[in-house]
């Protein structure tokens, strides 16, 4: 059985409780941390976390809010210590050399992970500076097929402008880092969710380089997402958060569904930037929600994973929810992690961040892929 302790330092009040007074100074395997690079560096928190808990990796990232027990804050530092009874952990870096080295890095994080007793890998990675798709190819690449991964790509708010990582060491941009877990009585399930619902039918993207659409059809990609959207295309790119495009892979069985949130778009090129790649040949649609259909479908993945538990409750909860979603979600967005904890149990422990990107399997068995506008739920639990 795990042993879970959490402490939060905010500009306001400082630590809640100070670190020094954990019962977990000999035990902690794993600090997770989340919070903007910048206020890392400046309380200095990662050294201090390494002289009060020797035997801990310090692990997190920057983010677009932290997830801690079902708040979500801005411009605090939000702490998860973790004492494993039956389990172990190791960790892995690697440089992103620009977006073309972004496969490699994916690979070379699985690469320096002993394969053997691996249960689970979480993935977090630079948010910008980095080609997200070809980085969870690279994972996949390299991991065998019954271990599963998830994480997601670091924040910085709406601001757009530097995202950090850090394992055991000082915040750093162009880089990834991740946590390999085993045991075999480690029990990880992850489910992945975004409540959105069709809003036209299938078309085939027939141009495309990368992440930036060209073509729906033959037609323009822009002309035809202004016709649907009506009234809100005045408001582009903002507006566009609220509309998804959900990409549709391989038939039947292989049948493959991922969200990609829209950055940009080009009246000259009449082209859609998207927050991953859209590659020509596969099919895709415009999606809409309601914020309580984001919220019962977040629900509907929190019980899937429930169903799959050997426990009643997992004991740790890690959420990655995408940057764009909580624009949607707005000052509901606490109400989603709500009804998370209402789903999953009162005894978990809940930590995580608002990402721009998150990594979980589509579903269950599937390799995993990345996503936007979705929240990832991965639970761990000793049996």
């Amino acid at each position: 059985m795990m042993k879970l302790e959490q402490f939060q330092w905010t500009t306001q009040r400082g630590w809640d409780r100070p670190p020094q007074s954990s019962a977990l100074r000999d035990s902690a395997q794993l600090a997770l941390l989340f919070g903007r690079g910048g206020l890392v560096s400046a309380q200095q928190c990662v050294s201090l976390v390494k002289d009060l808990f020797p035997r801990a990796h310090v692990f997190g990232c920057s983010t677009g809010g932290e997830i801690h027990g079902t708040r979500v804050d801005d411009e605090s530092l939000a702490l998860t210590l973790v004492s494993f009874e039956h389990s172990r952990v190791a960790t892995a870096r690697a440089t992103i050399h620009g977006t073309a080295g972004s496969y490699a890095a994916g690979e070379s994080l699985v690469q320096q992970l002993e394969l053997n007793g691996l249960r689970h890998v979480f993935v977090l990675s630079e948010g910008l500076a980095v080609d997200s798709s070809s980085l969870v190819r690279g994972l996949n690449a390299a991991l065998p097929a019954e271990v599963t991964i998830s994480g997601g790509f670091a924040g910085d708010g709406n601001r757009f402008q530097t995202t950090h990582v850090w394992c055991d060491g000082e915040p750093e941009s162009s880089a990834a880092v991740a946590i390999g877990f085993y045991g075999e009585r480690l029990h990880v399930d992850v489910s992945v969710t975004g409540g959105w619902g069709p809003f036209g039918p299938d078309r085939l993207i027939t141009r495309s380089t990368q992440n930036v659409l060209y073509e729906f059809d033959g037609r323009p990609a822009l002309a035809l997402y202004k016709q649907y959207l009506g009234e809100y295309a005045e408001g582009l790119p903002t507006t566009g958060l609220m509309f998804p495009l959900e990409l549709r892979t391989g038939d039947g069985a292989d049948d493959r569904r991922v969200l990609r949130a829209l950055l940009a778009v080009s009246e000259e090129e009449q082209s859609i930037t998207f927050a991953g790649d859209v590659p020509v040949g596969a099919f895709a649609r415009f999606m809409v929600g309601h914020i309580e259909d984001l919220i019962d479908g977040t629900v509907a993945a929190a019980n899937a994973s429930i169903e799959r538990s050997p426990s009643p409750s997992p004991e740790l909860s890690l959420l990655v929810s995408c940057n764009a979603r909580r624009a949607v979600l707005k000052q509901r967005v606490e109400e989603e992690i709500e009804a998370v904890r209402d789903a999953i149990g009162e005894r978990t422990t809940f930590a995580g961040f608002y990402s721009y990107g998150e990594i979980a399997p589509p579903r269950d068995g599937a390799g995993c892929e990345l996503h936007n506008e979705t929240m990832a739920i991965t639970n761990f639990s000793e049996v």
